[in-house]
């Protein structure tokens, strides 16, 4: 604030009630045991339902363990398929014992195929062959994680006692996971060729390419934990994550997880938190006409619905002179949830030079005429 400001502060603040329209309930799920929806971009919590269940999670394991993999492997790196690796069996790519292979077509198969055997591959290849440490490391990251409910047992994520996580935890599982640029290049993908064209691989994510928006990650399914997924779509700027456990259907997972995004969607619109106008006006001496304070930036953003906002202003109630255009001059600030979110200049509207000696002594004598017929009217 500069110091030639004469008079004190006025600030003001009212309800931006244009920003409350209508929010829809809550989504409600029959199939799903448990689901969890937030916004990856800003961390709030959107919907949830027994989101810190511990329930088994099937194959949304391979999140950590490619994350895990990654921190040991390079993906044109090239390496040997044990005989552990090559018998595992459910959902799988040709592998056999002794094959070479390189770690990005495992990463592929493991992602978007889901095969077990390219899991486990990469595992034994990350560890040196010892699968249990692998594994450990996995559990390590889920403590460092925060994942409060999450404990592997296995690195592809069939059915094993004790191997179980939570929706909470896939959710914010899958967030971390999308840090990596490779992660988030091969979850998009509905099918890719590897081994040298020799092997195709498609996803089990039926929304790809159905869901506007939709950027991955991962499905899973066994007996125990049922049909799973938890999803990613981008949406006015922002990237929702979507988590369905416990699904007994494909279909009903599908229908369930389309379901939390279109309710997303719908919980944000875009609005303008500042406009391009006059937000105050300010007194000027020696009686030149009241300053119009103005923004000169309007914003746009994305905002929640049916959540309010409030504009505070703040402005002096007088300046002194000279002032220059677009002169900052205060500031019109948006808080929201008791967080100032938004803080744009109020700047002068135009131009007012200070007056010379003899337009000061003419205003004073002007006043002073003035009281005097006021006394002797």
């Amino acid at each position: 604030m500069r110091s030639r400001w004469v008079k004190s502060f006025a600030s003001g603040s009212v309800a931006a009630l244009a920003l409350a329209a209508g929010a829809h309930a809550s989504p409600q799920l029959s199939d799903a045991r448990a689901w969890y929806v937030v916004n990856g971009t800003t961390g709030e919590v959107l919907a949830q339902h027994d989101a810190n269940e511990r329930v088994p999670i099937a194959s949304i394991t391979k999140l950590m363990t490619v994350i895990v993999a990654l921190e040991h492997l390079k993906p044109s790196d090239v390496v040997t398929v044990t005989s552990g690796a090559a018998q595992v069996g459910e959902s799988r790519i040709p592998l056999y014992t002794g094959q070479r292979i390189s770690v990005h077509d495992l990463l592929e198969g493991a992602l978007i195929q889901s095969a077990n055997n390219a899991a486990d591959a990469l595992a034994a290849a990350a560890a040196g062959g010892d699968v249990p440490k692998f594994v450990g490391w996995m559990n390590a990251h889920a403590r460092k994680y925060g994942l409060r409910a999450t404990h592997f047992v296995r690195p592809d994520g069939l059915d094993a006692p004790g191997h179980v996580s939570s929706a909470r935890d896939v959710a914010l599982l899958a967030r971390i996971a999308m840090h990596s640029p490779i992660v988030r290049q091969i979850v998009r993908k509905e099918s890719d060729v590897i081994e040298n064209g020799r092997v195709t691989v498609h996803t089990w994510n039926d929304l790809l390419g159905v869901v506007p928006g939709m950027i991955g990650v991962k499905t899973g399914h066994t007996n125990d934990a049922g049909w799973c997924e938890v999803g990613a779509e981008r949406h006015l700027g922002q990237t929702i994550y979507a988590v369905v456990l416990g699904v007994p259907t494909r279909s009903a997972r599908n229908d369930d997880l389309q379901q939390l995004l279109a309710w997303s969607e719908a919980q944000y619109r875009t609005a303008w938190l500042v406009r391009a106008r006059t937000y105050a006006w300010t007194n000027v001496p020696y009686g030149r006409s009241k300053l119009a304070l103005v923004v000169r930036k309007p914003q746009l953003e994305v905002v929640r619905r049916g959540r309010s906002v409030i504009e505070r202003i703040v402005a002096p109630t007088a300046v002194s002179l000279p002032v220059r255009k677009g002169e900052a001059l205060g500031r019109v600030e948006i808080w929201r949830d008791g967080k100032r979110v938004l803080s744009r200049p109020l700047v002068a509207g135009r131009t007012i030079a200070e007056p010379g000696a003899g337009g000061k002594l003419g205003y004073y004598l002007g006043r002073t005429m003035h009281h005097l017929l006021g006394v002797f009217h």
